[in-house]
């Protein structure tokens, strides 16, 4: 089995400009959000990248990865129909491959020595099946996230079988449907922002999209729910950290984590201590 593309989706009206939102990397080099997620995609492995832009963003989007412009293709989501229906937008792109799928909007940080994608495909290759990064999320935190249940999968402590997905349960829906063996109390397996997905996944956006008002959103989740349903799905506990950057403060806590993990950590720390000295002084 291959795995050789890789979709990304940035046509949210609330998330089309976060891509282009510029950081320092970890070796001190600016560079856009959008740039950072590319290199992590090609870092597994990806040779061909689409992007799903709202339309009209396809230049703003291509001025942000010059570098790789041989590699990207940009998509336009005509209707904003939600995520699921930005993702149905590569069908054509995908065609019957397995493929990786990042959101535009998040960062990742490894806290191991492969990069979070590279942890992904390297499951789905092994076990040749969907495979979605997850990640030990306290309940406070559901509102956010889509949520699976499961059980541990071939005596692995970080790869579940998965039997059942829901879309930011409560945490009641979560106590009843999610809860799952070795984590502590109060915790879930929330999505982490990236999914290895066969081709058959569209099929079952296509049926919710022909099953939908126009006017209604199309949401990924109930999709990645009929997949549990019918084949083998995992979900990978990821080593690393995710960082929304459209959440309050994300972008900010993004490029400090950044900060602090590269090249130029002391000088960063000796910023931020000589920064709370001064506070405390006034």
């Amino acid at each position: 089995m291959e795995l050789t593309k890789a979709v990304i989706t940035a046509a949210g009206p609330t998330q089309r400009t976060l891509p282009l939102q510029t950081l320092i990397d970890r070796d001190g080099v600016q560079k856009t959000a959008l740039q950072i997620i590319v290199e992590e995609v090609l870092q597994a492995g990806i040779k061909e990248i689409a992007v799903v832009v709202f339309p009209g963003d396809e230049q703003a989007f291509q001025a942000a990865v010059p570098m790789y412009r041989d590699r990207i293709r940009f998509i336009p989501q005509v209707k904003p129909m939600g995520y699921g229906h930005a993702v149905y937008c590569a069908k054509d792109f995908v065609d019957s491959d397995m493929f990786l799928l990042l959101v535009g909007d998040h960062l990742y940080l490894s806290t191991c020595d492969k990069p979070c994608a590279c942890q992904l495909v390297e499951i789905a290759l092994q076990e040749k099946c969907a495979v979605s990064g997850v990640q030990a999320t306290h309940e406070s935190k559901l509102p956010y996230y889509g949520a699976v249940g499961g059980h541990l999968f071939k005596g692995r402590t970080n790869l579940y079988r998965v039997t059942r997905v829901i879309e930011k349960p409560t945490p009641t829906e979560a106590e009843q449907h999610l809860i799952v063996p070795g984590l502590r109390a109060g915790y879930y397996l929330c999505y982490f922002g990236m999914h290895v997905l066969p081709h058959t996944i569209f099929t079952y956006l296509e049926e919710m999209i022909k099953a939908t008002n126009p006017n209604e959103k199309i949401l990924l989740t109930p999709a990645l729910a009929k997949l549990a349903e019918s084949e083998q799905y995992l979900a990978l506990e990821i080593r690393g950290r995710r960082f929304d950057i459209g959440a309050k403060y994300g972008l900010m806590f993004a490029q400090l984590t950044f900060a602090l993990e590269g090249k130029d950590r002391d000088e960063i720390l000796t910023g931020l201590i000589e920064m709370l000295a001064l506070r405390q002084k006034s």
